[in-house]
């Protein structure tokens, strides 16, 4: 991550003039900023069992420090709201806006809001084991119900990627005959609702927000449509700077953004850099 200065407070640098606008933008007027995160792999280090994992070591101070300075600090990820906020333990954000289920479910102050499931997905859910077991799924594979969607997992198997790629053609079929979406993403395939996605989420929070600027930071496929809705609010006049947490299991993913750090600490220390700069520019 290149930096503008030196210490802790140092900026990164995006290396593309859209980019640097974002920030700009962010920078000039932080009361108006909208800033959103994913939660895995991007504030919460990637782990084998996702029911462990836990932001990284900082995040949560960093996060308290940047939420009273910033108009919007949202979390949108493909997880159920609750769980993210139990195991990040983010009801300790002021303020914290959580979109879980990929903007189905919205958590906010304590209160969760979420639509009743969709017809396929019980349906959906019943077959999934017959799939599975005539798809030859090794040992390893396992699935996590996740509300209205399920993720089904191949980080344990001994051969993560074959796995990955022997269960995701059979998952196509059972997505499409039940109306789900297939989501791929970091060795997990998940099935879930159509008519919601970390773009359409984060495209809906900036018109109920309208913010003077947009950071969006995410590390994994699912991620993609948010970083073209950053695109697409640049187009109509919103600056912003899309931030992808890199890894070497979503190689490539960085050329949708403006800016890439190195997974949860570069992200972590990202949003610290920015608290102290917001912090600076309303003292002044």
């Amino acid at each position: 991550m290149s930096v503008a200065g030196s210490g802790p407070q140092a900026l990164p640098v995006p290396p593309s003039a859209a980019g640097q606008a974002g920030l700009a933008a962010l920078l000039r007027d932080p009361r108006r900023a909208l800033i959103a995160l994913d939660f895995d792999g991007t504030l919460a280090p990637i782990v084998a069992d996702p029911a462990a994992a836990r932001p990284h070591p900082g995040a949560i101070d960093t996060l308290r420090r940047l939420a009273p300075l910033t108009g919007t600090l949202a979390i949108i990820t493909g997880r159920q709201a609750v769980a993210v906020v139990e195991y990040g333990r983010l009801d300790l954000v002021p303020g914290l806006i959580v979109l879980g289920l990929y903007g189905r479910e919205r958590w906010e102050g304590g209160r969760l809001t979420a639509p009743p499931a969709p017809p396929g997905a019980a349906t959906a859910r019943r077959e999934l084991p017959g799939v599975l077991a005539a798809a030859g799924a090794p040992e390893g594979v396992w699935t996590e119900q996740k509300g209205d969607a399920m993720a089904i997992h191949t980080r344990r198997a001994a051969r993560p990627d074959e796995a990955f790629e022997r269960l995701r053609g059979p998952l196509a079929s059972l997505a499409e005959r039940t109306g789900l979406l297939l989501e791929p993403g970091r060795l997990v395939i998940e099935l879930r609702p159509a008519g919601a996605d970390k773009g359409s989420a984060l495209t809906g929070l900036a018109a109920e927000r309208e913010p003077g600027a947009i950071l969006f930071c995410g590390d994994d496929l699912g991620d993609v449509p948010a970083f073209g809705a950053v695109r697409e609010l640049r187009a109509a006049g919103i600056p912003g700077l899309a931030v992808c947490s890199g890894s070497a299991e979503a190689a490539g993913l960085g050329a949708n953004a403006d800016l890439i750090v190195e997974g949860p600490g570069e992200v972590v220390a990202l949003l610290g850099s920015l608290a102290a700069a917001f912090s600076g520019r309303q003292a002044g």
